[in-house]
């Protein structure tokens, strides 16, 4: 168990669940679940976390266990997560409350507590490099579009007031139900980037978001402003273009396709999975929760297409022994589609 909170000084996290590297606080709302607990008389709560929280599981697993009746039983998933689109249905039967934390609602229920893990860091610093070094000034093209990923949605008004203090116009939506915040964008929907300007701020880190944000709007340029390292620089999709290129042509000589229907409760696209199966007599409808080039190796196919997330085809792609295509790949490797009609794979809607 944690050790009591009277004796940590303000901010010291040690032993909460709550600190991590680069010197990142996360408030895991412990407090709410517990009253969420009491208010639904629940046996059972299950949480669950992102790849990269899965460490800290057993730490706020403890400090939720004092703030619960000793006959709560905290269950923790093992099951991978990607995402809000990735819940664990089966944890989530078994359990009175299902805990799901570091992503935004995707899709309401009241079993299903959210909790996004809101990121302390500051994005001031970043948003000024990024005007000073990347951004047009707003006297050439004073339009800019703002998106951002959940963990950074509470700077999201911060950044907007920054930038409209220095004269920009800053364009913002909310994309389709599959998005919960204005301006919130996922590694496989991008409808909030869909704003009348030329320029695109994305503030956030890694590659993903930002190079499907590039090739879903490929009208636009889009500056990516990383906060966490401080860091900005421009998306650029030529050397992904030639990776996707490369597998459909080797895709073209496939005489047998694997067409992999996803059983995440937020990835699967069954009508596309079998529309494909159903126009093709040497394709096979494999049915995954978790896809991965191991898992497949046994079926002996000559391609696969990937209907579930489009991270696993992007991301993963080259590490699967035959070429992994999105279900838009697939058409032009069979001959349906022109090359040049290549684009991004997205999601949207909700299960």
């Amino acid at each position: 168990m944690s050790g009591d909170s009277a004796d940590r000084a303000d901010g010291d996290l040690r032993g909460t669940g709550m600190a991590l590297k680069h010197d990142r606080e996360w408030d895991y709302e412990l407090q709410r679940i517990a009253d969420a607990v009491a208010d639904r008389d629940a046996e059972t709560v299950g949480l669950q976390f992102p790849e990269g929280l899965k460490r800290r599981g057993p730490a706020v697993a403890d400090d939720l266990r004092a703030l619960l009746p000793d006959r709560v039983t905290v269950l923790i998933s093992g099951e991978p997560c990607y995402g809000a689109c990735d819940l664990d249905t089966h944890l989530m039967r078994r359990c009175d409350v299902f805990v799901h934390f570091g992503h935004s609602p995707m899709k309401e229920s009241e079993k299903i507590i959210y909790v996004p893990l809101f990121s302390n860091v500051e994005t001031a610093p970043v948003i000024d490099r990024a005007v000073a070094e990347e951004l047009a000034p707003p006297e050439e093209t004073a339009a800019v579009g703002l998106v951002t990923t959940a963990q950074h949605m509470n700077r999201f008004a911060e950044m907007r007031a920054d930038l409209e203090g220095r004269g920009y116009e800053v364009e913002v939506r909310k994309g389709d139900e599959r998005l919960t915040h204005e301006g919130q964008v996922l590694g496989c929907n991008y409808a909030s980037a869909d704003v009348d300007a030329d320029q695109i701020l994305y503030v956030g880190g890694g590659k993903f978001h930002p190079l499907g944000l590039a090739l879903e709007h490929p009208d636009k340029r889009v500056i990516i402003a990383d906060p966490v390292n401080n860091s900005v620089s421009v998306a650029d999709t030529e050397l992904f273009m030639k990776q996707r290129y490369a597998a459909v042509h080797r895709a073209m000589d496939a005489e047998t396709w694997g067409v992999i229907f996803c059983t995440k409760i937020g990835q699967g696209r069954f009508d596309r999975a079998t529309s494909i199966v159903e126009d093709n007599d040497d394709a096979y409808l494999l049915t995954m929760n978790e896809v991965t080039p191991d898992r497949l190796t046994n079926f002996g196919l000559d391609a696969y297409v990937n209907t579930g997330c489009p991270r696993i085809t992007t991301d993963d792609g080259p590490q699967f022994d035959a070429p992994m295509l999105t279900p838009g790949e697939y058409e032009i490797a069979v001959g349906n589609r022109d090359l040049e009609d290549l684009e991004f794979d997205t999601f949207h809607g909700t299960w």
